[in-house]
């Protein structure tokens, strides 16, 4: 903690610490690009590649992630930056993490607080009553992020090393979830997590046992009450993102095809009048909302898997097949098995 931690407000919500660009510069030069043109391209000033007490647009990090594996030719790009960080990156909320009394309690603080570090990205844990394994997940929770497959390797690559760092170095997950296909040989996906990674998932995350939760950590009680204390001062409250948390919500709910007004605002314990106020006041609606996830889902499924459309229909909480080719003209100008074809031509060209 220093005099020069910043405050979040509603206007940083797609912000993230430079810290979480640590060792991006170093990494590039060994692998022979050029780090100027990088920079410039997402518009990220080179003094707040690694910097604490510097925020920078997530996107703009999402957007050099990206452009370094292609400058690069590293499939694995955002997978070899994360062996250069760990939860120092997390500044104060590393602190709180490992003073914790126990790995869960550790993991709870991280989950509680991750808006200090950026308001634009979130983890759950969840581990059910007597279940074997408890579940990690990341996410963004920012509307319609670019295509982050780079950023989601390097946030998974680094939880990896926190657990290692709480749990014992000789932490493995039992599996990996990724939400994308893989980015280059698949086995060197098992080799690098150390477990099976399935491909095309639900989420990003992983799963391990839970009995790592009851880890106890070495206990500092009294510090890591102050860190907490001065966290939840400079956390961004968690409503104040209403629209990116409703967007999150029906992300989550559209498979069940049970999605509704009623349903979302229940699970914000908001009467579903205010929850189209608050929407309203942000410049959006639940209808707009339920369009757009449903558009970037799906051109993210039509970009990065093979998913029959079929099931895609499905995924997207859509009646049938017709339903999702009516949706796309209307997204897309053309049908889904176009917007397939031309995503892949769009990829071959890129890696040529």
């Amino acid at each position: 903690m220093t005099s020069h931690d910043t405050f979040l407000t509603l206007g940083d919500m797609s912000l993230i610490r430079g810290t979480s660009l640590q060792g991006f510069a170093e990494l590039v030069a060994e692998l022979g690009a050029d780090l100027r043109p990088l920079l410039d391209l997402a518009h990220l000033p080179a003094s707040a590649v690694g910097d604490h007490d510097s925020f920078v647009s997530y996107r703009s990090v999402v957007t050099v992630l990206e452009a370094a594996a292609s400058a690069t030719g590293s499939d694995d790009f955002g997978r070899r930056l994360a062996t250069r960080q760990g939860l120092e990156i997390l500044g104060p909320l590393g602190v709180a993490a490992r003073t914790a009394g126990t790995a869960g309690a550790a993991l709870q603080s991280i989950e509680q607080y991750m808006a200090v570090y950026s308001p634009a990205i979130a983890i759950t844990v969840t581990a059910p009553p007597r279940a074997r394994l408890a579940e990690l997940e990341w996410r963004i929770v920012v509307r319609r992020p670019p295509p982050h497959r780079q950023a989601a390797e390097l946030a998974l690559g680094v939880a990896v090393r926190v657990f290692q760092l709480l749990a014992g170095p000789d932490f493995r997950p039992r599996s990996v979830q990724l939400r994308h296909q893989p980015l280059g040989d698949p086995a060197a996906y098992r080799t690098y997590f150390g477990a099976p990674v399935e491909f095309a998932a639900d989420t990003y995350g992983f799963r391990f046992p839970a009995e790592i939760l009851a880890r106890p950590l070495a206990d500092d009680g009294d510090v890591h009450d102050v860190v907490e204390q001065y966290l939840s001062r400079i956390a961004v409250p968690t409503a104040s993102a209403t629209a990116d948390t409703v967007a999150e919500l029906i992300r989550h709910m559209l498979p069940t095809g049970g999605l509704d007004l009623d349903l979302v605002a229940g699970q914000l314990a908001l009467h579903r009048r205010t929850l189209q106020r608050q929407l309203a006041e942000q410049g959006t609606s639940f209808a707009a909302l339920v369009d757009q996830v449903r558009r970037d889902e799906a051109e993210r499924y039509l970009r990065e898997t093979d998913m029959p459309l079929g099931q895609l229909a499905g995924v997207l909480g859509l009646s049938e097949h017709s339903a999702l080719s009516r949706a796309s003209r209307r997204w897309f100008g053309a049908p889904p098995k176009q917007v397939r074809r031309d995503a892949r031509a769009v990829s071959r060209q890129v890696k040529n």
